[in-house]
């Protein structure tokens, strides 16, 4: 039962409220117990990254098969993408990037970030607190976007989170596990890429901030820092954007919440194009987009159909 109203809350509320979630549920306290109310003060319950048990091994599993030809020829700095429904190739030349301006407060201690050295200790990539610039200089509205295609479901109760820690305040929060925090989730997933560790990928950080999309959601209270590892996820570009040098990507998160709308390792069926993902989205199958500070920067070459693999791959 709270499975379904916890799902149904963040798909009602992010389909409705679209990209602009500051206009949606007012924050208030969440279902973690945290002294002293809400604020800078009481958000330190929630600042420990969640770090995954190392019982899990060095490469993530293949979800119940073997990895197909193509995921086995990726190099070290490579990973696959959906777009138009076809496979597409990216290779990152160089690390991710998360945006901090003058004048946020993403640690939400009181000061800015111009006058705080403290808020660079570690990268603030926030989902739900979008940046107004890229790395590139550019404004983030003139930056192609990569949707970030997250599992926000669970296939299997008995499959374990990135660690104990993780996995009750998981439960506490949602009802239940998602596939996104599971070192061996039960649907394909692009990242991490077969010879990646669980909860990491090439060129991406370890740790996301997922407060201010949770708080925003009524789920959190205000000015809370909620560090997890980087979730098991897919990748989407626009149809326009599949072939493309290395540029800096804008991540957008969507969270599918229908596990038949995941995409197959193939992208013969599930979420492989704009179009399915519009549709998913009306359909309340997967939320609306949520934007952050965090920025991707990769070339993008379309495999095409039915290919099993091309030049600049190793084999």
């Amino acid at each position: 039962m709270k499975m379904q109203v916890v799902r149904g809350v963040v798909a009602t509320a992010l389909i409705s409220c679209g990209s602009m979630l500051s206009a949606c549920a007012t924050p208030q306290s969440g279902p973690l117990d945290a002294p002293g109310g809400s604020g800078p003060a009481a958000s330190s319950t929630y600042e420990s990254s969640y770090t995954p048990d190392t019982a899990f091994g060095t490469s993530r599993s293949s979800n119940g098969g073997s990895f197909d030809a193509v995921e086995n020829a990726l190099k070290p700095n490579q990973t696959l993408g959906f777009g138009d429904n076809t496979r597409l190739l990216f290779t990152y030349p160089e690390q991710f990037d998360c945006v901090v301006q003058p004048g946020d407060d993403r640690n939400y201690n009181g000061k800015p970030a111009e006058l705080d050295p403290a808020e660079f200790y570690t990268p603030e990539c926030q989902v739900g607190a979008p940046s107004t610039l890229a790395p590139s200089g550019m404004t983030s509205k003139k930056t192609d976007p990569i949707y970030v295609l997250v599992p926000f479901f669970e296939t299997d109760k008995k499959t374990p989170a990135f660690s104990k820690k993780l996995g009750v305040a998981l439960k506490k929060l949602f009802g239940f596990v998602p596939d996104a925090f599971k070192p061996n989730p039960g649907v394909p997933v692009q990242c991490p890429a077969p010879q990646d560790q669980p909860a990491t990928c090439t060129m991406h950080p370890l740790q996301t901030d997922l407060g201010p999309l949770l708080t925003q959601l009524g789920l959190l209270p205000q000015n809370t820092n909620l560090y997890v590892p980087l979730v098991n996820h897919d990748h989407l570009l626009k149809n326009d954007s599949l072939n493309l040098p290395a540029i800096w990507w804008q991540v957008i998160v969507v969270l599918v919440e229908d596990p038949s709308a995941w995409p197959n390792a193939n992208g013969t069926s599930g979420i492989t194009s704009i179009s399915k993902l519009l549709a998913a989205q009306k359909a309340k199958r997967a939320s609306a987009d949520v934007p952050s500070n965090f920025f991707l920067y990769f070339s993008s070459k379309s495999m095409g159909k039915g290919m099993a693999s091309m030049p600049g791959m190793t084999r």
